[in-house]
């Protein structure tokens, strides 16, 4: 997956501030992004996506991407792949989560 571009979402009030990725027409988010999104913790982002996943509303393969992100921790620097959702996934989460956002 190719990044093609960077957006800036933040809220009305200025609170919550996320780097959203553009890939192929969609939105990308990590689950960080979307704990921060539905002010929610990481354990019930990742049981609702497992959840998605086990009954089949969505497949891993069209919905999830791993990215390959590098950070400097120290003297080194530490390669990860990251899974990113798209906004079908996300939208899917957003109904579980029973967030007001």
């Amino acid at each position: 997956m190719n990044k093609s571009e960077i957006q800036i979402f933040t809220t009305k009030y200025g609170k919550t501030e996320i780097e959203v990725q553009l890939d192929n027409e969609t939105v990308w988010l990590n689950q960080y992004q979307l704990e921060s999104l539905f002010e929610t913790d990481r354990t019930s982002i990742n049981r609702h996506i497992s959840n998605i996943y086990k009954t089949e509303e969505l497949e891993g393969n069209s919905t999830c991407a791993k990215i390959a992100q590098v950070q400097k921790e120290g003297e080194r620097e530490i390669k990860r792949n990251i899974k990113y959702y798209n906004l079908d996934l996300i939208i899917a989460v957003g109904y579980r989560v029973n967030s007001k956002r």
